[in-house]
């Protein structure tokens, strides 16, 4: 039996996103009151797709939703232009004004498959720290706020420690972030009457400073919940695969693809993802964690299913689930396979085999893929590659007018003539 009154905080604590939480009792109070309360995670826009190293947040601020409180989306327009120092061993890349506004579009179309944004008292809402963060004057904000942060204790931090103990340089643009962080709930506590920051647990100091700088400035009583770190059972870090991040949005990694990634999750984290990643109830969950050997394959498919519901929509993830059946069961194409365009010129002329598995994205340098053949693991059209220098022409187009590539048995690509 979870300990806590509200529902909020019954559903996170039982799905298992809780790390940390500053005066827990007190906000499970406030949460547990009639009124919505209002919560916020902030979200930097350094590429124009979030990952699915950020589903952890955005299912936070779903089920703040879901459980009657509103939730805010508060994009880095400004802080994007300083960069977080947590978790990274070196200075993040400066971005133009051009870029963060491209990648701030692309990242407002994720949320808005995950939450609902209008003008009611549960509804999201989006806004942008550029549009204080960009105001303020240097030497005002020092005097005001900078006399509230202590030096010692942001070294003291576990994103400033471990930057200097691996002696990785550290800006101070970047020792910056952290109170501009603090500044934003300060912001928000005043213009929103938001009480609550989630984050990752690497942002606990950084959350933390905001939650105090709003009790000494304002003498407002704001809290603070981080979410753990989420690795696989083999401690890898999660969204991290072979082919690179695991994207939200389609235009960046197709459906298929994102179905894929779901269904070859480990056997040990099936339960814990199925639990952190859908919104299956908890006893249908419990029964799937029983299944063993063979049998894990339907939870996984199931939590393939429900994952890609929630970020693609129901029909696709339906028809990732199909071709993934006709792919594996039937051996068939499956018409949502990935699909890369090239010239047929170049294939009447031949290409080596090796640099098709590259450009169709299923090897990452040339190397890679001669070692995939060797192995035995490049197929054409469903045939062993028996040489990697082997040179694909217009003559293996199929029957379906495309060119079947498989690395090992489930990654697969259609290579179609333009």
């Amino acid at each position: 039996m979870t300990r806590f009154k509200s529902e909020f905080l019954s559903s996170i604590a039982e799905r298992g996103f809780i790390h940390q939480c500053t005066d827990d009792g007190a906000l499970d109070t406030l949460l547990a009151g009639p009124a919505p309360q209002c919560a916020y995670i902030g979200f930097d826009c350094t590429a124009d797709s979030l990952h699915v190293g950020s589903l952890v947040p955005i299912l936070l601020l779903r089920w703040l939703q879901k459980t009657g409180h509103k939730p805010i989306v508060l994009m880095g327009g400004g802080t994007t232009k300083v960069g977080d120092p947590s978790g990274k061993d070196e200075s993040r890349k400066i971005l133009t004004e051009d870029d963060i506004a491209r990648n701030m579009a692309g990242i407002r179309g994720v949320f808005e498959k995950f939450l609902t944004f209008g003008d009611g008292p549960t509804d999201a809402v989006m806004v942008d720290n550029a549009a204080w963060l960009d105001e303020l004057e240097y030497i005002p904000f020092l005097r005001e706020y900078g006399r509230h942060f202590s030096v010692n204790r942001m070294l003291s931090f576990e994103s400033v420690k471990l930057r200097l103990e691996r002696e990785q340089p550290l800006s101070f643009l970047e020792f910056n972030y952290m109170i501009l962080q603090a500044y934003d709930f300060l912001e928000l506590s005043r213009r929103s009457n938001c009480v609550l920051q989630m984050g990752g647990s690497d942002q606990w100091g950084n959350i933390v400073n905001g939650v105090e700088l709003t009790r000494r400035v304002d003498g407002d009583t704001v809290f603070g919940l981080t979410s753990p770190l989420i690795t696989t059972a083999s401690g890898e870090k999660m969204g991290k695969t072979a082919a690179g991040a695991v994207w939200l949005n389609k235009e960046r990694l197709s459906p298929y693809e994102y179905f894929q990634f779901w269904r070859n999750t480990a056997d040990p984290d099936v339960g814990r993802f199925l639990r952190l990643f859908t919104e299956l109830p908890l006893d249908e969950i419990a029964r799937l964690e029983t299944l063993k050997d063979a049998d894990i394959n339907e939870a996984k498919k199931i939590l393939a299913i429900e994952a890609t519901a929630m970020c693609h929509g129901r029909a696709e993830a339906e028809a990732a689930a199909e071709t993934a059946r006709a792919t594996f069961e039937d051996g068939a194409q499956g018409s949502a396979l990935p699909t890369v365009e090239i010239a047929r010129g170049d294939l009447e002329s031949g290409i080596p085999v090796f640099q098709l598995f590259v450009q169709a994205g299923l090897s990452k340098s040339n190397g890679e893929a001669r070692r995939l053949i060797r192995g035995g693991g490049g197929r054409i059209n469903d045939a062993v590659v028996g040489d990697e220098t082997q040179t694909v022409t217009a003559t293996d187009i199929n029957t379906e007018g495309v060119i079947k590539l498989s690395a090992g048995r489930k990654n697969h690509s259609l290579v179609q003539p333009v």
